[in-house]
């Protein structure tokens, strides 16, 4: 309840403390997550009796919001994973139930502020991202379900390689890989192994980052168990050359990424356009990086059409880094469409 508090209402110097704690700190939680006990959550005294039916239609929301998010982008939707959180929280403190049920609440608390970090983090609310990140933590200890906590791992993961932080992402992703790695969840495993990847990627470790993308593939290869989590079901064969090709472009090897970026394409879940439009703007700066300005540009106006209704600030940098590479390159007719379009959808207001 208190690494909720900091998360939701904290000032901004408790969350900028969060930051300021540096890398140490930072991986001495990451490690320490699964191993501090964690208060039990029961209420049996005082309070209206927590209802299965109430828990089921709060999990419902939280996958909603996520289905949203994955659907449009972050756009307003920390604020409503901010008010859906204080009522969780209010249900833990306010309510009755036994050990067995509060367990379940703390899990929805868990999934809930993971994605609402999420959330900020991709509407561009960098320094309150990890607060959110660290009480999910907390929760999933106090669920019991490590799976939780690996997915809370995940984005703390892709905050690290986001923001210059790539060693702890690798950090990150073996500690959630070492807690669920008994548990048969090649889907999870294999997401967790993108974010090692990444890391990896950026650090320009080639051998470890194409060891990882290779494990990957096989556990994605092998299809979900019914231990893979509910949550996860966004990984597919597509998310698998996305993060294939978002390393190779690390690793300065434009060609392999536009590449895997194009098999990305084939394979991606329908629903997930914000994924859809982060290939696309890496995948226009693959092109245009190994020679192939036309195609470049012909990917480009694709990520631009997404750029019209997505609200994610983290896919607006990523535009914005396609079209600083092409303003180097305004003699070219293709180039300049993309910037005159750009121009245009900005004075619109399409783009935030």
């Amino acid at each position: 309840m208190a690494a909720l508090d900091i998360a939701m209402e904290g000032s901004a110097m408790h969350r900028r403390g969060f930051l300021a704690a540096g890398g140490v700190a930072l991986t001495a939680f990451v490690n320490q997550w699964d191993a501090a006990e964690a208060e039990p959550l029961h209420r049996a005294a005082e309070g209206s009796r927590l209802s299965q039916v109430l828990l089921g239609s709060l999990q419902h929301t939280t996958d909603h919001l996520r289905t949203m998010d994955a659907t449009a982008g972050s756009g307003t939707l920390k604020t409503l994973g901010d008010k859906h959180l204080s009522f969780l929280k209010h249900l833990a403190q306010d309510t009755s139930y036994d050990e067995a049920t509060g367990r379940q609440l703390a899990a929805i608390i868990a999934d809930t502020a993971t994605q609402t970090g999420w959330f900020a983090f991709d509407s561009g609310d960098r320094d309150g991202t990890l607060g959110y990140l660290y009480a999910a933590l907390r929760a999933a200890k106090a669920s019991g379900d490590v799976r939780l906590g690996a997915g809370a791992l995940s984005y703390i993961a892709i905050y690290g390689y986001s923001t210059g932080a790539p060693s702890r992402a690798v950090t990150a992703a073996q500690r959630a890989r070492e807690a669920v790695g008994n548990l048969g969840t090649p889907a999870l495993e294999a997401m967790l192994l993108t974010r090692q990847a990444r890391g990896h990627a950026k650090l320009g470790e080639r051998q470890s980052a194409l060891a990882a993308l290779g494990r990957a593939a096989e556990l994605c290869a092998q299809g979900r168990s019914d231990r893979d989590p509910h949550w996860l079901y966004w990984i597919n064969e597509g998310e698998i050359h996305g993060q294939a090709a978002s390393c190779y472009l690390d690793l300065g090897d434009p060609r392999r990424a536009a590449e895997s970026f194009s098999e990305a394409m084939k394979a991606l879940n329908p629903g997930d356009q914000r994924t859809k439009g982060l290939f696309l703007s890496r995948a226009a700066t693959a092109h245009t990086a190994q020679g192939d300005l036309e195609a470049g540009c012909a990917v480009a106006h694709e990520a631009l059409d997404l750029a019209e209704h997505l609200q994610s600030a983290r896919f607006n940098e990523h535009v914005q880094t396609m079209l600083d590479q092409l303003s180097a390159m305004d003699q070219s007719p293709h180039a300049q469409g993309v910037l005159e379009r750009a121009i245009a959808m900005q004075g619109n207001g399409s783009r935030s």
